[in-house]
């Protein structure tokens, strides 16, 4: 793990008995859904309940590198930043580490666009959000 990891935004997540496959460690949709459960949580965190409530996030495209397993009774670090935005889409990384470790498990580059909660429209990022994020 890279010492810019320690500057992003993290959350830790504990492997359960739900979470293992047939092979005896973590199911590969998984580490998929945590991707999401990190994102949502960076988003959470960052904005406003006004900027929740006007404002969805969809996916359109995951790109996913699988490197390690985890097990049962693991706990997972997710670390996420954003990158590159044009209009209503926005680049978002994540990475998923053994907790403790350097062992990097999965790494996610997803696309998210925006919409309006109203209209359910893609909606243009705008620099309040991008100040944000």
């Amino acid at each position: 793990m890279t010492q810019a990891h320690l500057s992003k935004f993290n959350i830790d997540i504990k492997v359960a008995q739900d979470d293992i496959d047939a092979l005896g460690h973590v199911n590969n949709v998984v580490y998929l859904r945590w991707v999401q459960d990190v994102s949502a949580a960076h988003w959470a965190h960052v904005a406003p309940a006004y900027m929740q409530e006007k404002y969805l996030w969809v996916v359109l495209r995951h790109e996913i590198d699988f490197h390690k397993p985890a097990f049962l009774e693991d706990t997972v670090t997710g670390y996420t930043w954003v990158g590159e935005h044009q209009g209503a889409k926005f680049e978002r990384f994540v990475s998923l580490y053994r907790a403790g470790t350097q062992e990097l498990l999965a790494a996610a580059k997803t696309t998210w666009c925006l919409l309006d909660a109203q209209t359910m429209r893609p909606k243009r990022i705008e620099q309040e959000m991008l100040d944000l994020l």
